[in-house]
């Protein structure tokens, strides 16, 4: 993959990971905050309005906020600008790789921002589950980093395949006796 079509592509899906996020956090903010939640497919998914103010289901919600904010804000965003980077330079990453690093990425970042925007809260507002079991209230960029991860983790799954495939094709068949 040339470095024009890697970064073409790496900023294409950041754009489109924090564009969704934010515009659908922006629909949230207009239409669900201060009102009650709504319930649809049998109270399968839910949309609800909350803030968190620590990372992955509320973790480091209770740290002291100046910890909280090194935590989350600085070191998240060197991180993030980490995966950039990374992602933008090596030469050796498929476009499913690419397209995975820029969605996580992408994710971290609209939280980041909705961070710098909310004194440190991430706006949420899906949750799904059936009875009592359900997840975390959640938001698009918690999806994009999730299918980053899932990108990441078929790109490895493929090129394990491959190789595999390669090392048949190289390795002589043992003579039957």
């Amino acid at each position: 993959m040339t470095l024009l079509n890697r970064l073409l592509l790496l900023f294409a899906v950041l754009g489109l990971s924090v564009g969704c996020d934010q515009a659908t956090k922006q629909l949230a903010n207009a239409t669900l905050k201060g009102e009650p939640m709504r319930s649809y497919l049998g109270d399968t998914f839910r949309l609800t309005w909350a803030t968190n103010d620590g990372a992955f289901l509320s973790l480091g919600a209770n740290l002291p906020p100046a910890m909280r904010f090194g935590i989350l804000t600085v070191a998240v965003g060197l991180l993030l600008l980490g995966i950039v980077i990374f992602t933008a330079a090596n030469a050796k990453l498929n476009p499913l790789q690419v397209a995975g690093y820029a969605m996580i990425a992408g994710g971290g970042l609209s939280n980041w921002v909705d961070r710098a925007r909310n004194d440190g809260s991430v706006v949420d507002f899906m949750n799904m589950g059936i009875g009592r079991l359900r997840t975390g209230v959640f938001n698009i960029a918690d999806l994009a980093i999730l299918a980053g991860i899932g990108f990441l983790l078929f790109a490895g799954w493929k090129q394990d395949r491959e190789e595999k495939r390669k090392k048949e094709l190289e390795t002589p068949a043992a003579p039957v006796p």
